[in-house]
C-alpha cells in the first residue's frame, strides 16, 4: 500500500506543477489576483468594503497601485465609527453589527431590542446536539468539531434544504445565535474527565453574545472591560468583503443552491486553513520562538537581525514569513490592528504581560521597513498579529482562536449567503488546460 501511495504522490507532483511560462502566456490570474497583487473583480456586494490602496493613472493609460491607510466599511459604515460609538454609549455592539450586515441598515431602538431578544431565544442547543458533542471521541480539532456539529444541525430543521428567503433568514440567524454555544461546548467537552450534560451550562438570558460566550467558557460572568473588548473583536472579525477565502467559499457553495448548513460549513472548512483563520495561532508560535532565541528584546538591532533571518528562511519554521505581517488588501495599515495596539496595553498590564506587549509593538515598528528593504513591498501588521495576544491575556486557550474567528465571521457568511441567493447565478470560473494536446489511449495489457 505504501508503494502505491508513494507512486500516486510522485505522479501528482510530476503532472500538477505549474509552468510559469504558461501562466504568463495565458494571462492566468492565479488565486484570482491581478499581476499587481490586487484582487480580480468577480462579483458585487453591499456588505463589506476593504480599502488598502488606490489606483491612479500614471498618464500613459496604465494604472499604478498606491498604498493608502486601511479602511473597513460594513454596508457603507466605517467600522471605526461603529466601535467608537458603542464605546461612547457604554454598550455592546456585535448584535447591532449582525443586524446591519443582514439588512444593510442600522437598527432603531425597537428593532435592536427585538433582534437581540431573538438571538437570546435561539442560543440554546437541543439535548441531542449536546449529547452528540459529548459523544465525540477525544480530539483537539476545534474547527473540525464545529464543522461536524453545524453540518448536523440540518437534522433538527423541518425545511433544511429550502432556499426560500424566510427559511434561509431563519437558518442564518439561528446559526449566528448558536455558534458561541457550540464552540464553548466543544471545547469544554475536551476538558472533561467524565462527560456530563450537567457541566454544559445553559446560556443566560439578557446577555450580549460576548458576555454569554465568556460565561459559557469559564462558568462565571466576565468583567465588563474584558467583555467589551471581546465584543469589539467580534465586530472587527464579523465581515471582510466577499473576496476573503471563507466568504467566497460560502458564496460559491450558496450559488449552487446548496442549503444553509452546507454553505456555512464551506466557510468553516476554508477558515480552518493555516493561511486564513490559523494566522493568529502562527503568530503565537512565532513569538514563542522569538522570545526563546532573541536574548535582548529591547535591542532593535538584535531583533531586526532575527527578523531578517526569518525572512531568509534561516530560522523559525523556515517559511520565510513574519506571521501577522502583510495582507491581501491592506498596505499602510490595518484599522483593526491599529485599534488593538492602542487598546491592548491596559489588558497587557492587567495580565502582567507588559514586556511581551512591548516586544509585539517593537516588531510591528521594525518589520515593515525590513520587508520593504528586502522585498520592495509595503506591508503592515494585520489584525492577526495582535488578536492571539489579546485572547491569551483574556485567558482564552489557543485552540479557540480560530473558532472565535468563525463565531464572529458567521455573521458575514450569513449576509453574503443571503445576498448570493438573491443575486442568483452559479459561480463557474474557467481553468486553462496545462496539457499540450490529446493523448492516445494504450490498452492495459500493453502498458
Amino acid at each position: 500500500m505504501d508503494a502505491v501511495l508513494k507512486k500516486v504522490q510522485e505522479l501528482a507532483l510530476l503532472h500538477d506543477k505549474l509552468d510559469p511560462k504558461t501562466i504568463k502566456e495565458k494571462n492566468i490570474k492565479l488565486g484570482l489576483r491581478n499581476e499587481d497583487g490586487t484582487g480580480v473583480f468577480v462579483g458585487i456586494t453591499s456588505k463589506g468594503q476593504v480599502i488598502g490602496y488606490e489606483k491612479v493613472d500614471r498618464g500613459d493609460g496604465i494604472e499604478k497601485v498606491n498604498p493608502v491607510p486601511g479602511k473597513l466599511y460594513y454596508c457603507g459604515y466605517d467600522v471605526d465609527d461603529l466601535v467608537c460609538e458603542k464605546e461612547r454609549e457604554g454598550r455592546f455592539g456585535y448584535e447591532e453589527t449582525v443586524y446591519l450586515l443582514l439588512t444593510g441598515e442600522l437598527p432603531d431602538k425597537h428593532d435592536m431590542k427585538a433582534f437581540s431578544q431573538l438571538l437570546d431565544r435561539k442560543r440554546s442547543l437541543p439535548a441531542e446536539v449536546k449529547q452528540m458533542i459529548l459523544s465525540r471521541p477525544p480530539h483537539d480539532d476545534q474547527m473540525g468539531a464545529l464543522h461536524t456539529i453545524v453540518s448536523s444541525m440540518h437534522v433538527f430543521d423541518k425545511h433544511p434544504n429550502s432556499t426560500d428567503m424566510n427559511d434561509v433568514t431563519r437558518q442564518c440567524i439561528d446559526l449566528i445565535a448558536k455558534f458561541p454555544t457550540i464552540i464553548s461546548y466543544n471545547y469544554i467537552a475536551t476538558t472533561m474527565e467524565k462527560k456530563s450534560l450537567a457541566k454544559l451550562k445553559d446560556p443566560l438570558p439578557n446577555l450580549s453574545t460576548a458576555e454569554n460566550f465568556l460565561y459559557l467558557l469559564s462558568g462565571k460572568m466576565p468583567d465588563k472591560a474584558t467583555a467589551e473588548l471581546f465584543d469589539t473583536m467580534l465586530i472587527f472579525h464579523a465581515e471582510h468583503g466577499g473576496g476573503n477565502n471563507s466568504t467566497f467559499s460560502t458564496r460559491c457553495v450558496s450559488s449552487s443552491g446548496a442549503n444553509t448548513y452546507m454553505a456555512i460549513c464551506a466557510g468553516i472548512g476554508s477558515l480552518s486553513g493555516h493561511l486564513h483563520g490559523g494566522a493568529n495561532e502562527a503568530v503565537i508560535r512565532m513569538m514563542k520562538d522569538i522570545k526563546a532565541k532573541v536574548k535582548d528584546w529591547e535591542d532593535d538591532n538584535e531583533l531586526a537581525c532575527y527578523l531578517e533571518l526569518i525572512l531568509d528562511k534561516k530560522t523559525g519554521d523556515k517559511s520565510g514569513k513574519i506571521y501577522g505581517l502583510g495582507h491581501a488588501v491592506y498596505t499602510v495599515s490595518d484599522p483593526r490592528a491599529v485599534f488593538l495596539e492602542a487598546k491592548a496595553g491596559d489588558l497587557a498590564h492587567a495580565a502582567g504581560r507588559e514586556k511581551e506587549f512591548e516586544l509585539y509593538k517593537r516588531i510591528a515598528r521594525l518589520a515593515p521597513s525590513i520587508v520593504k528593504t528586502k522585498k520592495g513591498k509595503v506591508v503592515c501588521t494585520n489584525v492577526d498579529f495582535y488578536s492571539g495576544f489579546v485572547y491569551r491575556c483574556m485567558g482564552i486557550p489557543r485552540e479557540l482562536f480560530t473558532p472565535i474567528f468563525a463565531m464572529a465571521r458567521v455573521a458575514g457568511w450569513a449576509a453574503h449567503r443571503i445576498e448570493e441567493i438573491i443575486q442568483g447565478r452559479i459561480i463557474r470560473p474557467s481553468y486553462v488546460t496545462s496539457l499540450k494536446g490529446k493523448k492516445n489511449y494504450i490498452a492495459l495489457a500493453k502498458r
